[in-house]
C-alpha cells in the first residue's frame, strides 16, 4: 500500500523518496518526514533508523536499517567508503565535455557550505551523460551524473557550483530558480549486512515529472486510496486554493470564484486523473447563514456527478455528495488518524488496544461523528462503534457508509444529539470505551449547552469524555484549529487528565497527513494527538 518502497527484508527497507520530502520532521510540531511517516505506519517498521539522508528537495533512493546488524553495518561501510552511490543532475549552464573529479575541504559558512582550508574532505566524481531525455521547457539543459565518493553535505551541490554549472533550481549555490533542485539519487551499490550479497538498487529519474504529483504518488496506492489532495495552497504554489480527488471528480476551494489560470490547471489535472467533472466551492465564514444550493459546489468542467457516489481510502468505500452543502462527506486530512483506527496501529510501540482485551470486541465512542467515517474503520477492524452527532442526516449518512463497507448498523450504536449532554447521561448509564474520538468543529451551537469554541472548550470536552474512558484506553483528540498553537493544544488536554487525577501512560502526536505538505508559506492547521491513559 506504500507505493514509495523499492525493497524490503528482514533487515532493510529501501524507499524512492520523491522531492518535496524531507528525510525526517524538522522539529516536533512540523509536518512528519519520510522517516517519521514510514517508522509510526506499520509494526514492522517501528525499528527503523536513518543511516543516511538525503535533501528535502533531492529526490530517489534512500535507505533505513530495521536491524541493529544493519545499522551497524551499513554504518561502516558508509565511513569506509564501500557504498557506491550515482546522482543525476540537471544544470543550464556550460559543462566540460569530458568527466573529472572534484576533490575539496567543505566548511559551513552561514547556510551554506563551501571549499575551505580545514573543512572536512569531500570528493565528487562527474560525468556528462550525451543521451539524455527530457522535455523540461527550459531551454540549453545539460544532465550529469554525479558520483559522491565522500559523503559530506550538500557535497554535490558545492562541488557543482564551484565549477560554474550549478544544479537548475539550486538558488541557493547559484542555480537559475525553478520548480525544485534538479538533483536525484539515482542508484546505490553496497554489501547485504545479513549475506554479505552484492546489492544494486535503483530508483529511474523523471526529472520532467511535477514534483507535487510526484509525491502523492508515491503515498497512495491508487487500488487502495482514490481520494487525495492534489493541490495544497502555497506549499504546493498556490496561495488560497486547494484542490481534491474524489474518486472520478476534481473538488476545487477558494475563497474566490476560479481564475482563468486555475481553470486552465483544473483542466489539466482533470485529464491527467481521467476525471469525469469538475466542482468548485466558494470558502464562506457565512455558512450557517446560507442556503444549501449557495454552499455546494458548483460544476465548472466535464459531466455532472449523480447525487450521491462513491469514493475508496485505504480499501474502505465511502459516499460523496455535491449536493448536501458545505461538507461533501469526509475530510480527507484525517485520513491516516481513520487508518490508525482500521489497523489498530497507531504509532511505534503504540498498538492501539491492549493485548489483554484477547477475544473480547472493544468499544469505541466517536462523538461528532458527522459521517461516522472513523467508526466504519472501527468497525471494520472488529469494534463495537457508537457514533454521537446533532445531526440525524449525518448519522443515516454515515449508517450507508457502514453498509457501503458490508457492515450491519443494527449491531452499531448512533446517537442523536448533543456531545456534552450524551457524555453525561452514558457516564450515567455506567458505559466504558477502549477508545474516544474527540474531533469537534472549532465552532458549535446547541440549545442544551450553548456556544462551543475549540480553544475555550476543548479541555471541558477532554474531562467529560474521561469517565467513559476504561483505565489504559486511548484517546483521540483531534482539531483544525490552525490559529491554535500545538503546545497549547496539547497542554489543554494534559491539564484535563491531571484534573481527573489520571495519568497518561502514552502520548503521540501527529499533524496532517502530506499530501497536505506544511511549509513556511503554508503552516500546518490540524492537530492530532493519541493518549493513553491509565
Amino acid at each position: 500500500m506504500v507505493p514509495c518502497v523499492i525493497f524490503e527484508d528482514e533487515h532493510l527497507l529501501v524507499v524512492a523518496k520523491p522531492a518535496g520530502w524531507n528525510t525526517h520532521a524538522p522539529s516536533p510540531y512540523a509536518g512528519e518526514g519520510i522517516y517519521d511517516w514510514l517508522r509510526h505506519r506499520e509494526p514492522r517498521w517501528a525499528t527503523l533508523a536513518i543511516v543516511h539522508r538525503l535533501d528535502k528537495e533531492t529526490s530517489g533512493i534512500l535507505i533505513f536499517g530495521k536491524t541493529t546488524l544493519a545499522n551497524q553495518s551499513l554504518t561502516e561501510q558508509f565511513a569506509r567508503r564501500r557504498i557506491h552511490k550515482k546522482y543525476l543532475l540537471l544544470t543550464d549552464r556550460a559543462v566540460p565535455e569530458i568527466g573529472f573529479t572534484v576533490k575539496s575541504s567543505l566548511l559551513r559558512v552561514g547556510e551554506k557550505y563551501a571549499s575551505r582550508p580545514g573543512g572536512d574532505l569531500a570528493e565528487t566524481k562527474f560525468t556528462p551523460v550525451a543521451d539524455a531525455k527530457f522535455t523540461l521547457n527550459h531551454s540549453g539543459l545539460k544532465m550529469v551524473k554525479a558520483e559522491p565518493l565522500t559523503g559530506r553535505t550538500h557535497q554535490i551541490r558545492v562541488h557543482a557550483a564551484e565549477r560554474g554549472f550549478p544544479i537548475l533550481g539550486d538558488t541557493l549555490y547559484g542555480g537559475s530558480a525553478s520548480a525544485r533542485i534538479f538533483l536525484h539519487a539515482a542508484e546505490i551499490s553496497f554489501t547485504h549486512p545479513a549475506t554479505n550479497a552484492p546489492m544494486n538498487l535503483f530508483a529511474p529519474v523523471d526529472f520532467d515529472r511535477e514534483s507535487r504529483l510526484a509525491l502523492r504518488s508515491a503515498i497512495i496506492g491508487p487500488e487502495f486510496t482514490n481520494a487525495f489532495r492534489l493541490i495544497h495552497g502555497a506549499s504546493d504554489g498556490w496561495p488560497g486554493w486547494f484542490v481534491e480527488k474524489l474518486g472520478d471528480y476534481l473538488l476545487s476551494q477558494a475563497e474566490m470564484p476560479l481564475t482563468a489560470e486555475q481553470g486552465g490547471e483544473l483542466s489539466r489535472l482533470a485529464k491527467i486523473y481521467s476525471s469525469r467533472g469538475v466542482y468548485h466551492k466558494t470558502l464562506s465564514r457565512q455558512v450557517r447563514r446560507s442556503m444549501t444550493a449557495e454552499v455546494s459546489p458548483q460544476r465548472v468542467l466535464g459531466e455532472a456527478a449523480p447525487e450521491r457516489f462513491e469514493i475508496m481510502e485505504n480499501g474502505i468505500r465511502y459516499e460523496m455528495s455535491f449536493h448536501e452543502g458545505y461538507s461533501v462527506g469526509l475530510f480527507l486530512d484525517q485520513r491516516d488518524n481513520r487508518r490508525r483506527l482500521l489497523s489498530g496501529h497507531i504509532a511505534a510501540d503504540f498498538p492501539l488496544l491492549q493485548s489483554a482485551i484477547g477475544n473480547r470486541q472493544s468499544a469505541i465512542l466517536n462523538t461528532f461523528a458527522y459521517t461516522c467515517g472513523f467508526s466504519v474503520c472501527a468497525a471494520k477492524s472488529g469494534a463495537r462503534t457508537t457514533s454521537l452527532d446533532l445531526s440525524k442526516k449525518y448519522l443515516e449518512w454515515g449508517r450507508r457508509n457502514f453498509l457501503l463497507n458490508g457492515l450491519d448498523p443494527a449491531h452499531h450504536d448512533f446517537i442523536y444529539g448533543d456531545t456534552f449532554d450524551w457524555l453525561r447521561r452514558l457516564a450515567k448509564k455506567g458505559r466504558a470505551y477502549d477508545a474516544i474520538v474527540l474531533d469537534p468543529p472549532t465552532f458549535s451551537q446547541s440549545k442544551e449547552n450553548g456556544v462551543f469554541r475549540v480553544e475555550k472548550n476543548f479541555g471541558g470536552l477532554v474531562t467529560a469524555a474521561l469517565p467513559l474512558l476504561k483505565p489504559g484506553g486511548v484517546l483521540l483528540a483531534s482539531t483544525n484549529a490552525a490559529e491554535w498553537a500545538p503546545e497549547k493544544f496539547l497542554a489543554s488536554v494534559d491539564s484535563a487528565v491531571s484534573a481527573a487525577k489520571r495519568k497518561i501512560l502514552k502520548q503521540h502526536y501527529v499533524p496532517q497527513p502530506p499530501d497536505f505538505p506544511i511549509s513556511r508559506v503554508e503552516s500546518a492547521y490540524l492537530k492530532t494527538a493519541w493518549v493513553k491513559i491509565h
